[in-house]
């Protein structure tokens, strides 16, 4: 936070004569920075009061160069993920750049997700690569895996494969305002690009399958590119009341589909991420593929 009081404290100041002290009570306690755009979440019950606030939060946060404030009044939706975001107060441009570890994200808040909670993963990931190694981003997106990788690790080759032309567009630009030279950016579906590159002879040191919730279906074109003793990074959901039994079910699923390819796996680390929804966690699994 840029203050010692939480936004709340902040906004209550600013808002008590304008709505109840029971509403009051209700407001946020903080928010999310995304480059100089800061998006709240706030519920439907101050629909009718969230442009005040809006202004309010942009008074309170002049000072750490906060241009526009942004409500996000649905959860994500579609194919691509599409996060939905309405500008409350500021400027109506929602394109910014946002910078994590000397790492540059260009994209739209209102057309384009960007998950900060990961940010820990993303960093984790990419120390674990090595100079050598050739690595496939099967849901590249605007470069959340890719860009860090490059920068941190400077693999041998990346290939970041993002179907979602929005979002390619701003992989390609992060590629380049981030100056890395190792990436091959494909604009396609994974299934069918992998099947391309395994034409040309290509196979990958290390696969990242960064995607939820629907990525199973994906996991025999993993195991069709990877290496031996190569490296899958894998995310699924986990109910937080049956942690152990739904790790085992995923492992096994994994390994499954492993068999069908000739290989065995062992898994290196389960770990949670974040938060995915009530009693629902985002969790990584790092699986040895040999």
């Amino acid at each position: 936070m840029p203050f010692k009081e939480t936004l709340k404290d902040k906004l209550k100041g600013r808002l008590q004569e304008k709505i109840s002290e029971e509403q009051l009570a209700k407001l946020p306690s903080g928010y999310q920075k995304i480059g100089d755009i800061i998006v709240l979440n706030l519920p439907i019950k101050f629909n009718n009061f969230k442009k005040e606030i809006g202004q309010a939060v942009l008074e309170i946060c002049k000072n750490i160069k906060v241009r526009t404030v942004c409500n996000k009044f649905g959860e994500i939706k579609g194919q691509f993920r599409e996060p939905q975001i309405e500008v409350i107060a500021g400027e109506q441009n929602t394109l910014t750049i946002h910078t994590e570890n000397n790492c540059k994200f260009k994209f739209d808040v209102r057309k384009v997700m960007f998950a900060k909670g990961n940010l820990s993963e993303r960093i984790r990931i990419a120390r674990q690569v090595k100079k050598n190694e050739i690595i496939i981003d099967m849901f590249a997106g605007i470069g959340y895996f890719t860009i860090p990788i490059g920068k941190i690790a400077k693999p041998q080759k990346i290939y970041s494969i993002e179907l979602n032309p929005v979002s390619f567009n701003f992989l390609k630009e992060n590629i380049k305002i981030n100056h890395i030279n190792n990436v091959e950016a494909i604009n396609g579906d994974c299934r069918e690009e992998i099947e391309k590159l395994l034409k040309i002879g290509n196979k990958a040191d290390r696969i990242i399958m960064g995607y939820l919730p629907h990525q199973r279906e994906f996991l025999p074109w993993a195991f069709k590119i990877i290496k031996k003793k190569g490296i899958l990074h894998y995310e699924d959901l986990i109910n937080n009341d049956k942690e152990k039994e739904d790790i085992e079910r995923v492992v096994k699923e994994i390994g499954e589909v492993a068999r069908n390819f000739g290989f065995k796996i062992k898994l290196l680390l389960a770990k949670k991420v974040k938060s995915y929804k009530p009693k629902v966690d985002h969790y990584v699994f790092d699986v040895l593929v040999f």
